[in-house]
């Protein structure tokens, strides 16, 4: 999941306004926690009341996509669960940048044919 990302900007404004409709276990991203960085001071202020955002996964349940300064916390204080709202997967695939079937657009310089 990590060669994924996601716009980040459409999926505040997809999960805007809505109730979360979904949980998850801090716990089980400890280990991608380590993976990120936070910046400093982001973990012992995050507001834990504010709902996560996560998409769905096929056969791997949610990923969250933003906040891990949430889950961090979390894992500090001992959080077992966290609510979330679960886009949808069009909404995932709306906001995905790349990765799976959507891959980075890298510009490709013009090239020229010497054999003329």
């Amino acid at each position: 999941m990590l060669a994924y990302a996601w716009n980040i900007t459409a999926a505040k404004a997809l999960a805007a306004g809505r109730e979360p409709n979904g949980r998850l276990a801090p716990a089980a991203w400890a280990g991608v926690l380590s993976l990120i960085e936070l910046g400093p001071g982001r973990v012992a202020s995050a507001d834990l009341s504010e709902p996560l955002i996560a998409v769905p996964v096929d056969g791997a349940g949610y990923f969250p996509i933003h906040d891990w300064h949430r889950i961090g916390r979390a894992l500090t204080e001992g959080v077992d669960q966290l609510r979330a709202v679960v886009l949808s997967a069009e909404e995932e695939r709306q906001i995905r940048i790349h990765g799976g079937d959507k891959q980075p657009w890298i510009p490709r310089r013009p090239t020229t044919d010497r054999r003329r």
